[in-house]
């Protein structure tokens, strides 16, 4: 019997997902729930498992962007179990023994995405001259917030060819495997009759000096003449380090330094102490960032309003009873559940801030799903409380804790990101105490926490010291209006300052 495995629905508005990384060979046996292959689309990766136990055959191959709805592959249930052969029993390598040409396997960046032209190499888990086995983590590559593995398709010795942090275009090698043997560039020669060509570019002296194999190969792809870098090796040897740091057009720098008769002249222009500088270039999530809030700002009317808020009561309630709120939830009680209840009663009050602009049409959103700002390792990252408006402060906070731990281990999925109507960010938590939030589109509004400060305000015509709070909501002003905007943030602040409201919905 077969069984099709479909690409399922990810999310909305996708149409197509791309196979980054199939961990499954053609007529391989796999078990019910095993991984057949990984899945990208936008900034997440998932994965698809096998319904069922049986032999895999493809229908697509890796780097293929899929429909979604698609048949990726198709289980042979009946098919019966085939023991693999039992690997024949490695030979000690010998010293002197060339790499075999034959049975060398390249490691090139898949295809990971629609649009995606470059991956930076985020950490190596391996290192070269290691053995690797099939399957096996080699590393991990990082495009705009998602991060994936890269994963051994043979067994052999890794030689690693883009360090960590290197910036590598699809397509393009970053490694190999030799399946028979150490590494060619592992291999010290004891005859130079008999040694790999490559080897014999370390025997070619540059001045006094000579360069290793991959260090010559560094040097040929960035078309640097090994006589213009200095060696760090031994005897002035030009090392795999060298290669990487060189530059085109730097001048050699003299390992020793070299006597000169002259005299010293001081330079009196020069600036005084020491000026060091450090470029590296934009992450993809640093640049994904940058081209959507720049978009943002230009295609939308953005305004911002700003008030203050009394957060005593709110203080006050919550530490009367944030003790037995844990032990009865088993999660604290914190002020982003309040802010969010704040806020879904004032969006059903003012629902054209809840609402979203779709060509020329607007569409009014009869539900709250809020999107909370989360700082995770690689980046800013908006997961969505679903149906906030229905659910109560536990349920918030737990849902909160949830996607926050989520956000740290990069393992949001594109569900969670997607679909949000409203926007709430925290930058009071980094002790900011005033800031213009930029919009989450497609939404119309996002409101901005800061930080709590005691200030001196006039109560009841006393002056007190009270713990205070500037919000501020920026609006699209293309559809909601200065009274709305308005008129919300000071609903909020009435909730806020009189928690009563909350709980009796007045």
């Amino acid at each position: 019997m077969s069984l099709e495995v479909k690409i399922p629905t990810v999310g909305e508005s996708i149409t197509e997902v791309t196979i980054s990384s199939v961990l499954k060979k053609e007529g391989e046996f796999v078990n019910q729930d095993e991984i057949l292959c990984e899945l990208e689309s936008d900034k997440a990766t998932f994965e698809l498992t096998s319904p069922k136990a049986g032999v895999v055959k493809w229908k697509a191959n890796q780097g293929d962007a899929v429909a979604v709805g698609a048949t990726v592959c198709v289980i042979e249930t009946e098919a019966a179990k085939i023991p693999a052969p039992a690997a024949p029993a490695a030979e000690p390598i010998q010293g002197n023994a060339p790499a075999d040409s034959s049975s060398l396997f390249e490691i090139k960046v898949p295809a990971v995405g629609e649009s995606i032209t470059e991956v930076t190499i985020a950490n190596w888990t391996k290192k070269s001259g290691d053995l690797v086995n099939q399957g096996e983590v080699l590393c991990e590559i990082e495009s705009d917030k998602a991060t994936f593995e890269l994963t051994a398709e043979t067994s052999g010795y890794l030689q690693i060819l883009a360090e960590k942090g290197s910036v590598v275009p699809i397509g393009v090698k970053v490694g190999t495997i030799t399946s028979s043997g150490a590494p060619a560039a592992a291999i010290p020669t004891t005859e130079p009759s008999k040694a790999a060509p490559a080897a014999a570019v370390e025997a070619k002296a540059v001045g006094s000096a000579a360069v290793t194999p991959l260090a010559a190969k560094i040097l040929a792809d960035k078309g640097i003449d090994p006589a213009q870098v200095a060696g760090s090796g031994e005897g002035g040897k030009i090392t795999k380090d060298d290669a990487m740091k060189a530059k085109p057009g730097a001048p050699v720098q003299s390992a020793a330094p070299v006597a000169s008769t002259a005299p010293a002249s001081v330079s009196t222009s020069a600036p005084a102490g020491n000026r060091p500088e450090k470029r590296e270039k934009m992450s993809s999530l640093r640049k994904t960032v940058a081209r959507r809030l720049v978009a943002v700002k230009n295609e939308t009317a953005m305004l911002t309003t700003f008030n203050e808020v009394d957060m005593k009561p709110i203080m006050d309630l919550r530490n009367r009873y944030k003790d037995k709120f844990k032990e009865k939830h088993e999660v604290g009680l914190g002020f982003m559940s309040f802010f969010t209840k704040a806020v879904c009663t004032a969006l059903l009050e003012f629902p054209g801030v809840n609402a979203s602009i779709d060509g020329e049409e607007i569409v009014f959103h009869d539900y709250a799903d809020i999107s909370i700002a989360v700082s995770a390792p690689k980046g800013l990252v908006v997961p969505v409380i679903r149906n906030a408006e229905s659910m109560s402060f536990a349920e918030i906070e737990k849902e909160i804790v949830r996607l926050a731990g989520k956000a740290r281990d990069n393992k949001l999925s594109i569900e969670e990101m997607t679909g949000g109507t409203f926007t709430i960010t925290n930058g009071g938590i980094f002790g900011s105490m005033m800031s213009t939030p930029i919009i989450n589109s497609p939404q119309s509004a996002i409101l901005g926490m800061h930080n709590i400060v005691e200030r001196p305000v006039v109560v009841n015509g006393e002056i007190v010291i009270r713990p205070m709070m500037y919000v501020a909501l920026s609006y699209d002003h293309r559809i909601i209006d200065g009274r709305e905007s308005v008129g919300f943030l000071v609903r909020v602040k009435q909730l806020l300052e009189d928690p009563m409201r909350l709980l009796l919905e007045v």
